[in-house]
Order: C-alpha cells, then structure tokens, then sequence
C-alpha cells in the first residue's frame, strides 16, 4: 500500500478487482528503476530536438509557461515516433496486465508525455479519456500511465473520482483559447471527491476510460514525468469521437 491508502494491486487478480470497483488500480513494479532512467534519457533528447524544430503557434501550446526556461508541458505519440517508447508499449509486462483489464488483442491508439518540471507543470482539468475517443464500447479503453519520476500528492500526481466509470460520460467544454483542452465544467465537478494516486517509479496507474481524473500543481523540487498509452481492444471502434483521429497513429500490440 502507498500512502494515502491508496491500494497498489499484489497480482494480476487483485489489479482487476480494484479496477473494476474504483475504475483504476495501481500496480508497482512494472519496469525497473533502470529502465525508467532510459526512458528518461530519450525523453530529454526528444525534447530537445522538439524545441529547436518548434513553430510559436506549437510553443504556445506546448510549452510550459509557468515553469522556468523553455520547458514542454508535454509530447504526443512517443509510441510512434521513439523506438524506445514503441517498445514499451509493446512490452509483455504491461501488455498481459491490460489484456487482463480490457479483454484480448489490445492497440495502442494515442500516447503522450507529460513533464511537470519542479514549481511548474501546472494543472490538468478533470476529464474522461472515453469523452475524447468516443469508443463503441466504453469497457474497452484503459489509460496505462506509467511513472517514469515518483508521482505523489507534493509533485502533482494524478486524482480520481472512485467508480466514476459506472456513471455517464459528463459533456466537456474547452476554453475559448484553447480549443483542444476539452473539460469537465466546475459545476458537474461539484461534491466529486478526488482521490490522489501516488505511484512509485517504474509503476503504472490503470485507469478505465470513463473514470474522471485530473491531476494538480507540481509543488516539489522534483520531476513528475510521465508516459501514458491509451490501449483499446481490437473490436473497438471510435465511433463518435470529440476531435478527428489520426488512424496511422495505431500501433497493434496483441
């Protein structure tokens, strides 16, 4: 158990009843240490080379402006575009824990980065995944969310609202300047409680994609980086989704 009492799952079993009864589970030890720091290292080359090749209008958006220096707030697609992140997501350790999740034969659909750099990486807005993609059935999208830095309450780890799958898809909105940050609006937020989901290094969150989420500022002196991939089972189509889908982006990994 971390802290928080939030329960980490001690097998495959226990990580698909708590994933079934609060709409996300977390599981330690799915990569090394080791691994991570790799995982890290590219993410810096990435960045870098992003940054240099960036137009303004993409800085805008991507870059973090409340953080020291020029720093991303995020990456899309490293499963498509880094050989190292193509690989992970294709790893058996995680690929067995979401086919035990979501059922046989899984894609990755769409992926990203986030950074979260010391006393920056300010807050995302609560949302649900299955808003954005729309799937035919809501029961097969997970969100794997793995801790490439120690995710925890000070530097901004990720919160849920409990068993929140069980309940509708809630319309989101986005703010005039930022058409793509599509969210869930303060009032249908009202009396939701978030629960923080603190997850170690080399760990994944799973969250299903009709589970509210959202995550806050980073107050440490520490990183919060992290690589999520949104995995969707085969027979799945998105069949009504909020924003065009670039279906060259699928990488089947089962």
């Amino acid at each position: 158990m971390l802290a928080n009492d939030v329960m980490t799952a001690r097998d495959t079993k226990d990580l698909v009843a708590l994933y079934e009864e609060d709409g996300h589970a977390t599981k330690a030890g799915v990569f090394t240490p080791e691994r991570m720091d790799a995982a890290i290292a590219d993410v810096i080359a990435w960045s870098d080379e992003a940054i240099a090749a960036m137009s303004e209008k993409d800085r805008r958006w991507f870059v973090d402006g409340a953080a020291k220096g020029t720093v991303l707030r995020k990456l899309d697609n490293p499963h498509t575009k880094r050989a190292f992140f193509t690989e992970l997501a294709s790893d058996p350790a995680i690929v067995e824990l979401v086919e035990a999740l979501v059922g046989k034969g899984v894609s990755v659909y769409f992926s990203q980065i986030f950074f979260k750099p010391p006393h920056g990486g300010g807050p995302k807005p609560a949302h649900q995944d299955n808003f954005y993609f729309g799937p035919s059935d809501h029961d097969g999208v997970v969100t794997a969310w793995i801790a490439l830095d120690q995710a925890d309450e000070e530097n901004g780890c990720l919160r849920y609202g409990r068993a929140t799958h069980r309940g509708p898809i809630i319309g989101h909105t986005a703010p005039q300047d930022r058409p793509f940050d599509l969210q869930i609006a303060a009032p249908d937020m009202a009396g939701m409680e978030m629960r923080p989901a603190p997850v170690p290094k080399g760990g994944v969150s799973f969250h299903h994609g009709g589970t509210v989420h959202v995550s806050a500022d980073n107050n440490s002196e520490r990183w919060r980086r992290a690589c999520a991939f949104h995995y969707v089972r085969n027979d799945v189509v998105f069949s009504h989704p909020a924003l065009p889908y670039d279906h060259s982006l699928v990488l089947r990994v089962s």
